[in-house]
């Protein structure tokens, strides 16, 4: 029979039996019975507004409620305004259809690194145009992101998808937070990596995307609307935010993406009762005390298993 006690049971369970292995005081039986513990943390990062938009930093873990494949969980972890490290990509469109002053730009990133980065984070820089190009690895030296920021290039093909890949597995080998920010209008012409497998890495590699959306010509004919689609779901999927870049132009767009990371709720949980054989566990985070439509709930869609899930 399985105790059902979680995962810091699980836990004292397989110290006493390796304890009482060690001593020889073990039945035939007990030492040929395998044991198959979760103790996985599942880790969800989640953004509350209210119908304005306004940020709702103030809740507690008895206002959530989460769900995992719509079965509830408990809530083992919760933090407000976590300090958990964070590790950012800043990946920059650098190609023909997004036609912007370079400088401005290197500019903007430059104010957010420095307005974001906190002594235990660390940001890389990559820019994507025909190809997708490192400037800096993680680093928490800003001079070194300074430097970085001002060797963007521009070029012609826009390799989106492919930057979304190799951002996301750049930042899965990371501890933390980890948080993609685009920079582009959503125009794919490289098309070696698709829309699927760009959120598949982001979901994988548990990174959250968020996509500051650069239309040159708001009316133009040619504008990529499909494209801008595409950052939208990535954002909303893997539980991060899109904004336009308007009026105020990078700067105002970045400041929001770092008031929405100062604002992140920290929920953790260890699953239980587990559809088995599912390869991806939908969550969902909702606030049960409210009326539907009094709060937006942001949250990533789900995650992958490393292992087949087994009941518990």
């Amino acid at each position: 029979m399985r105790a059902r006690c979680g995962g810091v049971c699980g836990v004292w369970a397989m110290a006493a039996f390796f304890a009482m292995a060690a001593l020889g005081v073990l039945p035939l039986a007990a030492q040929q019975t395998t044991f198959y513990v979760n103790v996985k943390l599942v880790s969800i990062f989640v953004n509350v507004t209210d119908k304005n938009g306004a940020i709702v930093g103030e809740l507690t873990k008895d206002d959530f409620a989460v769900f995992e494949d719509n079965r509830p969980q408990q809530i083992s972890v919760f933090e407000r305004k976590t300090d958990v490290p964070l590790n950012l990509t800043l990946a920059i469109d650098t190609s023909g259809s997004v036609r912007k002053d370079l400088d401005q730009e290197a500019n903007a990133a430059r104010h957010f690194a420095h307005d974001i980065l906190r002594p235990q984070d660390q940001m890389s820089v990559m820019q994507f145009a025909t190809d997708v190009s490192v400037l800096t690895p993680f680093t928490r030296n800003l001079s070194q992101i300074d430097h970085a920021v001002s060797e963007l290039r521009a070029d012609w093909a826009t390799a989106l998808y492919n930057a979304i890949c190799e951002g996301s597995e750049s930042l899965g080998r990371q501890e933390g937070r980890k948080v993609l920010v685009l920079v582009s209008d959503g125009d794919d012409t490289a098309k070696s990596s698709t829309y699927a497998d760009a959120l598949e890495a982001a979901l994988r590699n548990e990174v959250m995307i968020y996509s500051l959306i650069d239309v040159p010509i708001e009316a133009s004919a040619g504008r990529d609307t499909g494209g801008e689609h595409a950052l939208i779901t990535l954002a909303e999927q893997t539980g991060g935010k899109h904004f336009y870049v308007g009026e105020g132009g990078l700067d105002k767009a970045f400041a929001k993406v770092s008031d929405d990371l100062r604002t992140q709720y920290l929920i953790g949980y260890y699953p239980q009762h587990q559809v088995p054989g599912a390869e991806f566990h939908r969550v969902v985070v909702t606030i049960p005390r409210a009326a539907a439509d009094e709060f937006n709930v942001r949250n990533k869609a789900g995650y992958y298993a490393d292992t087949p899930a087994r009941n518990n």
